[in-house]
């Protein structure tokens, strides 16, 4: 034969079959037509799939070696045929990028996510809970397996336990084996006579289940606790994914919480806000005696430091801030109002000054913007 498949693969004469499987796998990854449009890339393609049809072949590389042509006439005109999974096993490694064989039924199960709302307390200082799940178990009857009794799985008739099929396919590249899954036994190699009558051969069933948690400190809105093992069991056997509890907090009636940092408001009496007082906050932590100094503004804040909330991986807590809100008293009697306009007359506060007027001094803001313009 004039084409050499040793020269064209880059191998000696004495080259392994796993020598020769990985010098067409890399030569394959440079010149394959989805990686390489050049149309000389192409036809060598076509040269080297030829020369691996017949070198990976032990009856052909023995005919060819002794003078013979293996491939009766020329690229893809003999019966011949080469698998398609050793061209994907050049870019995907492995078997083609799938599992050769039968495959195992015992399946990793699924993630499992169920949401639980929690009080401002529970979430600042943590706790437990007793929470319900709906989630596949194990099959009790039968343990997992999914089989009646004592039956046993039997070979599929169909690929005789390979779990694969294969089908002979013409291309521009020959005659391409493929491989696909038994569809007898899904590609299991054996089928199930006899499935169990409580899980219908899935090795588990549905069923509710309470269990207790615990929420650590720190949790927000949106946090996800993570419980390892404790998602749905896969089928015949397999493990049990995760279960993700998400928390929702419920709002609170006195405090709002951003972040680590809790707020409040407090009303304080115009009297005391004046005179000063001490007021009794009831915190998460218990009751706090509040300090307000005399002439307290609305709007002013005092800070409890360390009694906001806990910070989820630091340990450490936030502040409260306690926001005052100077209440002016309404619908007074003929007496309290007497009182307030003796104490306005007192504090010479009997009338309104608008910010910028005229003082005393005739040097306010307005009066200055007058005589500006009354010099031009």
């Amino acid at each position: 034969m004039s084409t050499d498949y040793y020269a064209l693969l880059g191998v000696d004469k004495g080259a392994t079959a796993d020598e020769i499987k990985k010098a067409y796998r890399k030569l394959a990854r440079e010149l394959h037509p989805d990686v390489n449009p050049d149309p000389v890339a192409q036809e060598k393609f076509k040269m080297v799939t030829a020369a691996y049809e017949v070198l990976s072949d032990a009856e052909k590389r023995q005919m060819y070696d002794v003078g013979g042509d293996p491939r009766q006439g020329g690229f893809g005109g003999g019966q011949g045929g080469f698998d398609f999974g050793d061209i994907m096993d050049a870019f995907f490694g492995g078997n083609g990028g799938n599992q050769r064989g039968p495959r195992t039924r015992a399946r990793r199960g699924q993630d499992a996510l169920i949401r639980i709302q929690i009080d401002l307390s529970a979430a600042v200082f943590g706790a437990t809970r007793d929470i319900t799940v709906d989630t596949a178990t194990t099959c009790g009857a039968c343990s997992g397996s999914g089989m009646d009794g004592d039956s046993q799985p039997v070979v599929c008739a169909m690929c005789k336990g390979r779990g694969e099929m294969q089908q002979m396919q013409r291309s521009f590249l020959g005659n391409i084996m493929t491989t696909r899954a038994c569809p007898n036994c899904q590609g299991f190699g054996t089928t199930i006579a006899h499935p169990c009558h409580e899980c219908s051969g899935d090795g588990r069933v549905r069923t509710r289940r309470t269990m207790t948690i615990q929420i650590p400190a720190g949790v927000d809105t949106g946090t996800r606790i993570q419980l390892t093992g404790e998602g749905e069991v896969g089928p015949n056997g397999g493990s049990a994914g995760d279960l993700y509890v998400e928390i929702v907090q419920a709002s609170h009636p006195v405090f709002e919480r951003h972040g680590d940092e809790l707020h409040c408001s407090v009303e304080v009496p115009m009297t005391s806000a004046a005179l000063g007082s001490t007021i009794t906050l009831e915190t998460l932590d218990g009751p706090e005696d509040l300090d307000v100094k005399p002439g307290t503004q609305s709007g002013e804040q005092l800070i409890l430091r360390g009694k906001g909330a806990a910070r989820l991986r630091g340990g450490q807590r936030g502040d409260l801030h306690v926001h005052l809100e100077v209440r002016v008293p309404t619908n007074l009697d003929a007496e309290q109002t007497e009182l307030l306009k003796k104490l306005a007359s007192l504090r010479s506060e009997d009338a309104i000054r608008v910010s910028g007027e005229s003082d005393e001094n005739g040097g306010g803001l307005f009066s200055r913007l007058k005589d500006a313009f009354n010099q031009k």
